[in-house]
């Protein structure tokens, strides 16, 4: 009888939709969400009433918790976070930043109507491809070039134009699976080209690719290790040789770079990704790439290479599947922009930015989010200290290369790290780290500088919670 009289004695939802904070609600959102946030919460009432739980009975906290569920309800799933793993292009975080005059072209082209396929020139229809295209082209060296959503939509659109129902000759050592169980030999039966397997998993010869090599060859493929490496006892042939292969035979050489870097790392010490240009030069008749890996722009991949290849790809009608919006394209032209002066595009566009970050810079930034952590954090609920670390690529990009780093390690006093570390991922805006040798590590070479301040605001509240 008791559980009955406290169930008698909640609002009704009509009741609580012509109260003041219901009207209010009305008029801020959408009602089928206003109507779900008030169920939700007398539901849960319900419940706990009739299992003998802690219930509320006091309506006006009850009226605070139905907001606050209709917030939720109402707030966007897709949100700003921190990135403060030290994994510079994190596939999980969106990858590559975008700079900040990519977004004002992005902000302009995307608020009103633009000249998208529209030529001003002779007043008629144009092609979308054409507003990157001449940057591409001069920037890479190629002769033509395309742009699709993704690198995997970039090699998957020239095996159907060019080899369905060909061959299409690799080394055993590169039949690859990247994210989301991208696998090369699974892309070539979908895409109906014919797969031919050549060498072995550590060896293959340039003879091996020769003596497969028949009337049906369609193209000569060869597959950047971006995501892993094999070292030891292992032989693959340059893409030069490759290329003379192809020449000598007729046969086209695609080579999928996947991290398409455009600006030499040797300087910095990173030996083993070879920039697209490299790879023109040496002779590849169609280069394969992602824009939002190491280029450092929005998520799309660029085809370039010899114009009569490219231009068999632009006629197939699977263009049209893979096509980029004007948002896109708006991005990859701003961002290439940066690429023809080399020095600006480091200084501007932030993959590039971090990681070339010199270790003493990043030291200097480390000790600014740390000081601000100690002003915000109550006196003895963490240790605060500065570390030094390694961060990464990240991306499926140079996979076997350590960034060193400097990162601000905590120890909260009063909970576990594991702890610390959920409740940083329910902050506003949420905060990723990384857990190490027992503390919540923040590296300091992610952390924007936007973000320092809500970061330790985070790092704080998490903390006193």
């Amino acid at each position: 009888m008791e559980h009955q009289k406290l169930l008698t004695a909640l609002p009704s939802v009509d009741e609580i939709l012509k109260s003041a904070e219901g009207a209010c609600w009305l008029d801020r959102y959408p009602r089928r969400y206003v109507l779900q946030g008030i169920r939700d919460m007398l539901q849960r009432e319900r419940d706990r009433i009739r299992t003998g739980g802690r219930f509320s009975s006091d309506l006006q906290a009850l009226l605070a918790e139905m907001d606050a569920r209709i917030q939720k309800l109402c707030s966007y799933s897709l949100q700003p976070a921190i990135n403060a793993t030290g994994v510079v292009v994190h596939t999980n975080l969106g990858r590559s930043v975008l700079s900040d005059a990519v977004l004002r072209h992005v902000t302009e082209i995307a608020a009103g109507y633009s000249n998208l396929e529209y030529d001003l020139e002779h007043g008629r229809r144009g092609k979308r491809y054409s507003h990157v295209q001449r940057l591409i082209n001069d920037i890479t060296g190629a002769e033509a070039s395309l742009i699709v959503n993704n690198n995997a939509a970039a090699v998957f659109v020239c095996l159907v134009a060019l080899a369905k129902g060909r061959e299409v000759i690799v080394s055993r050592g590169e039949l690859v699976e990247i994210g989301g169980s991208f696998r090369v030999p699974d892309v070539m039966s979908n895409s109906g080209a014919i797969l031919r397997e050549v060498g072995t998993t550590n060896k293959t010869h340039a003879y091996d690719y020769e003596n497969a090599i028949n009337e049906n060859t369609a193209l000569l493929m060869k597959v950047h290790q971006s995501n892993f490496r094999m070292v030891g006892f292992t032989e693959t042939p340059s893409v030069e040789r490759l290329a003379a292969l192809g020449k000598k035979h007729t046969v086209p050489v695609m080579f999928d770079l996947g991290s398409g870097s455009l600006i030499d790392m040797k300087p910095y010490g990173i030996y083993i990704e070879p920039t697209v240009q490299e790879v023109l030069s040496a002779g590849a008749d169609l280069v394969t790439f992602s824009g939002d890996k190491l280029l450092g722009g929005p998520q799309g991949g660029v085809i370039v290479g010899k114009k009569e290849l490219i231009d068999i790809i632009a006629k197939n009608q699977l263009m049209r599947a893979v096509r980029v919006d004007k948002m896109t394209l708006a991005a990859f032209e701003a961002t290439l922009h940066l690429y023809l002066d080399e020095e600006r595009a480091k200084k501007e566009i932030p993959t590039l930015r971090m990681l070339f970050m010199k270790p003493e810079e990043i030291k200097k930034r480390a000790q600014k989010i740390a000081a601000r952590m100690k002003k915000a954090v109550a006196a003895g609920a963490a240790d605060i200290r500065i570390v030094q670390d390694a961060s990464q690529s990240g991306g499926g990009a140079l996979s076997e290369v350590l960034l060193e780093t400097f990162a601000v390690a905590v120890r909260p006093s009063g909970m576990t790290v594991n702890a610390l570390e959920a409740k940083l991922r329910k902050q506003k805006p949420p905060i990723i780290a990384r857990i190490k040798d027992d503390a919540v590590v923040l590296d300091a070479r992610t952390v924007l500088d936007e973000d320092i301040a809500p970061l330790a605001a985070g790092v704080s509240a998490a903390i006193s919670e």
